[in-house]
């Protein structure tokens, strides 16, 4: 895997591309000099983390003839300070799906994301708990 940034002013304002070509911006706090041109780089793991589980939760519910008609993900997180940086320490995920769903899959497709398979979770668990919310409409 690889991603390249390329700073586009002379302050904090980055374009990052991946192998699919698509560029996300990315920017600093203008408490320190960034312009709100992009997302900060904290906000991007949780971005991760949610699209990760969300893409693991969507695979799974198909498997099981589970059809979310509308799906939404809303990732909370509490950030200490560690020496000179700081790292998440407590990360919620809630989820919100409506459609015809068995509760118990959707939990299960969830736990199964957050436990087992989303590699941005995994990563995160090194410093971090990581917790689930649901809501059924």
């Amino acid at each position: 895997m690889e991603v390249n940034l390329t700073r586009l002013d002379q302050d904090f304002h980055f374009a990052a591309t991946g192998t699919s070509g698509v560029a996300v911006h990315m920017d600093a706090n203008p408490e320190i000099g960034g312009h709100n041109m992009g997302a900060r780089p904290m906000e991007m793991l949780l971005m991760g983390l949610g699209g990760c589980s969300a893409i693991d939760v969507i695979m799974i519910l198909k498997k099981q003839r589970q059809e979310a008609t509308a799906f939404d993900i809303k990732v909370t997180a509490d950030r200490e300070k560690v020496e000179e940086h700081t790292e998440f320490r407590n990360i919620n995920v809630h989820f919100k799906l409506s459609g015809d769903l068995n509760e118990d899959k959707v939990r299960k497709a969830i736990e199964l994301s957050l436990e087992k398979y989303c590699s941005v979770a995994m990563v995160l668990y090194k410093t971090s708990t990581i917790t689930y919310s649901l809501e059924l409409l």
